[in-house]
């Protein structure tokens, strides 16, 4: 019997064809018609995210009948997210990045995570026009196109460049009010902001070493499975932002070259939490 790290090679080694033919697809499209989630302008969706994902999952599905699923279409579609069990889980996100994708902007990818007995094993993120991919196994470290990759070092927040995914702060108001006043706290601190518009391959950048720092909040499996293994096995540190430990069911990640750049990060960021709730209840619109 092959031990748990051969066999998740095993289904490596069947998806990521798969994956790179998926990308040929997303790379080769012509006019892209967009949908509107919930009639939200914010909120995109393609016929390509939905026929990479069927496809990725019935190619699953054919091959380890016993294995589960989570994919952001499919949740859509039945409203309600799927448990994660100890089967093998496979957590897929089509197109990451669908607004950069119907732009033609390259920083677009399809991503795909592994979970086993509910821990990350394997990630997968693919972005078809620059053929980058980035993959991760636990233990066994990053690569970027085979080549070993490492984050920056960093652990000075001055000299820090920061990915910050600014635009989910239109969701609502708490959102708009937890991004703003950490953007207002930090901007006089690091040396650089980046938004980017793509979690995954955000993630994916921080563990290369091109930004130092990467922060999102309000986010989904999907969007943390695959890129957050890819940071830790680069050296990185993955936190939840709020203070609790990190749900990969529930992400609101800041992911940094370290774990010293982190704690300052943080300490910034509980400065500026706390300053959001003293105004809110000076407002009187503080609900606890």
């Amino acid at each position: 019997m092959p031990d748990k790290m051969e066999q998740v090679h095993a289904y490596y080694d069947y998806i990521l064809p798969l994956i790179l033919e998926a990308g040929k697809s997303m790379a080769s499209a012509g006019k892209v018609d967009v949908e509107y989630k919930e009639s939200k302008v914010w909120n995109l969706v393609t016929i390509y995210d939905k026929k990479i994902e069927k496809i990725l999952i019935r190619k699953i599905k054919e091959r380890y009948p016993d294995h589960k699923h989570i994919g952001e279409e499919e949740t859509e579609k039945a409203k309600e997210m799927a448990k994660l069990t100890d089967a093998p889980t496979w957590i897929i996100d089509p197109i990451d990045g669908t607004a950069n994708f119907t732009r033609k902007m390259p920083i677009t990818c399809i991503s795909v995570g592994l979970a086993v007995n509910k821990e990350q094993v394997l990630g997968i993120v693919y972005n078809p026009y620059l053929d980058e991919l980035f993959t991760a196994f636990k233990g066994e470290g990053a690569y970027f196109n085979g080549k070993r990759i490492y984050t920056s070092g960093c652990t000075d927040i001055k000299k820090s460049v920061m990915n910050y995914e600014i635009s989910v702060a239109r969701r609502n108001e708490h959102y708009y009010n937890l991004y703003m006043y950490r953007f207002k706290h930090l901007i006089k601190i690091i040396q650089g902001f980046r938004s980017l518009g793509c979690v995954v391959l955000g993630l994916c950048y921080v563990a290369c070493g091109r930004t130092d720092a990467y922060q999102c909040d309000g986010l989904y499996p999907w969007d943390a499975a695959a890129g957050t293994l890819i940071v830790r096995e680069a050296g990185g540190y993955v936190t939840d932002s709020s203070g609790k430990e990190f749900d990969l069911m529930d992400p609101n990640f800041l992911a940094t070259a370290t774990k010293q750049l982190s704690d300052e990060y943080m300490a910034i960021e509980r400065l500026a939490d706390e300053e959001q709730i003293n105004s809110a209840k000076e407002n009187k619109s503080f609900v606890p």
